[in-house]
């Protein structure tokens, strides 16, 4: 796992994680190897700036990760996936699980009329999701320019250690666009769920990208196995 992108997220996925995965004592759990690496440089900034500086240090990140034996590469920031995006194609020594897919088939499962996206400004602009939900035929909403500064906003706060007024800032946020079309709000940004928490917002009106990222990781490792080998599990 590359993480520190931010601190908490890696934490909470962390967490969100060893109650998700199927085992009955600490052998059963997947081997992780880890890099907490919060000096890439900011994402956002750069893809507005059109600038590719994060680039080199993910790639480097994830390389370092294969070299220490990871055979299943997961990055829980929705923004970094941009970049991730430019190493496909064989660029990676390992697969990586795509935070974006499994977001969206976790909020086609949860709300099949369509959903509000939530997540940096970086994310929604470089049309990630967007690209993603027309090839699905999903209905996908964006907010308007003021909602979207709020709802960034709300995850800057959480990466600065501020999680009552990040928990304010989003639900006022959030019930603006509720206002507008009454569909469940997809936190894709990885901050973003902590937030929502906070905020006291309905649980069943959001789709948290951390907690579909860990369901599709805990269906890669296991349930290919699940037949001939229930607790196997890959690094």
């Amino acid at each position: 796992m590359l993480g520190g992108m931010g601190p908490a997220a890696t934490a909470e996925f962390l967490r969100l994680l060893s109650l998700a995965v199927p085992a009955r004592s600490d052998q059963e759990h997947p081997r992780i190897v880890m890099l907490s690496e919060p000096g890439i440089p900011e994402r956002t900034g750069a893809i507005l700036s059109g600038s590719d500086e994060p680039l080199p240090r993910i790639r480097a990140a994830l390389e370092q990760l294969a070299s220490w034996g990871a055979d299943l590469l997961v990055v829980p920031c929705n923004t970094a996936h941009v970049f991730i995006d430019r190493l496909q194609g064989g660029l990676l020594p390992v697969p990586v699980v795509h935070i974006a897919d499994a977001t969206l088939q976790a909020a086609m499962r949860t709300s099949p009329a369509g959903g509000w996206l939530a997540a940096t400004t970086g994310t929604v602009h470089s049309g990630i999701y967007q690209r993603r939900a027309a090839e699905l035929g999903y209905r996908l909403l964006i907010p308007d320019d003021s909602a979207q500064a709020e709802i960034h906003r709300a995850g800057v706060l959480v990466k600065a250690n501020r999680p009552t007024e990040s928990g304010a800032v989003l639900a006022a946020a959030v019930r603006g666009l509720w206002q507008q079309h009454d569909l469940p709000v997809i936190t894709a940004c990885t901050e973003l769920p902590l937030a929502y928490e906070v905020a006291g917002l309905p649980e069943e009106r959001s789709v948290s990208s951390l907690a579909a990222l860990v369901t599709a990781c805990v269906d890669d490792l296991f349930a290919p196995r699940a037949a001939t080998h229930p607790t196997g599990a890959r690094s």
